[in-house]
């Protein structure tokens, strides 16, 4: 200790912490225990505060439900389609905005324009361009019957037209931040290293293998994270197409089975739904974790 520090001097940081760590206490920790108590509860009521036990039963349960199976195997299917693709779209597009300084500025205003309307708004835009109703076939349709196509009804239809609309209107909700920050990450890339490059005579596509990605690495595995965790938190973009009974429409995902349990028509079941998000978290968390190792090898920092 410093012979002019007080023991008020040690703990001054801590009190300026304080109210952070009351804060993310109560609002963050405290609910993930009690979420993970909750799902151990077996026949739970949140009324009377009582349950039959302590188990695995919720768990068995939710593992066994097809509500729950099909909300898994649709948000994996979401997770494994629209991160890598509004990743690299998102990259491509990146590289283009890059390449013309110009008219980088407004193109990225363009660009970042779905981020900041209203999901719902978005998700009325594409009902009518892919929607079929007594009146119309949709844009969508129009195009395909224009090219001697038959129409889908890509709203209510089956289930394929349904999910590669919701991944379309994923990676078109997604991708306009993925573009601002990336693009921002190019143009922080030190110029010295292009114009060696050039000098040297190097290939463009050789100074994007060897230059660009490995500089802008970190950035790129900072978006795959957060895309990983951000598809598997679904939900709104499915409302926004197909309505809030996604179980009849087979389009539920994760968060939305854990909505219906709590407060749908199925709702009234908390520890089912402390279950599925406690499921959830693990299923987030070891992806998260497989992603870490794989950035030691393939992320320069």
């Amino acid at each position: 200790m410093a012979q002019n520090e007080t023991p008020f001097g040690k703990i001054k940081p801590w009190l300026y912490l304080l109210p952070s760590i009351l804060f993310l206490g109560f609002f963050l920790v405290y609910p993930l225990i009690d979420v993970f108590i909750y799902s151990f509860e077996e026949g739970y009521n949140f009324a009377s505060q009582t349950g039959f036990g302590i188990g695995f039963y919720n768990y068995s349960y939710v593992l066994h439900d097809p509500y729950f199976l099909q909300a898994l195997k649709n948000t994996l299917i979401l997770v494994a389609i629209t991160v890598p693709l509004s990743t690299g779209l998102s990259l491509l597009i990146s590289l283009g905005l890059s390449s013309i300084p110009a008219l980088k500025k407004a193109f990225q205003t363009i660009y970042f324009l779905p981020y900041v309307t209203n999901t719902l708004a978005v998700g009325l835009v594409f009902m009518i361009l892919f929607k079929k109703t007594a009146y119309s076939e949709g844009l969508i349709n129009l195009l395909i019957t224009a090219f001697g196509g038959e129409g889908v009804d890509f709203i209510e239809g089956p289930y394929w037209a349904k999910m590669m609309v919701l991944c379309i209107y994923t990676v078109w909700i997604v991708m306009p931040f993925k573009i601002l920050i990336l693009t921002s990450s190019l143009a922080s890339v030190n110029q010295d290293y292009y114009n060696a490059a050039k000098v040297d005579g190097t290939s463009s596509g050789r100074i994007f293998w060897r230059i660009t990605l490995p500089m802008i690495s970190p950035m790129i595995f900072y978006l795959i994270i957060t895309g990983f965790i951000g598809a598997f938190k679904s939900y709104s973009d499915a409302v926004a197409l197909f309505g809030t009974n996604l179980n009849a429409a087979e389009m539920n995902t994760i968060v939305g089975y854990v909505y219906d349990m709590l407060y749908g028509n199925s709702g009234g079941y908390p520890s089912y739904a402390s279950a599925a998000a406690v499921i959830l978290f693990v299923i987030v968390l070891t992806i998260t974790c497989i992603n870490l190792l794989v950035s030691k090898k393939n992320v320069q920092y």
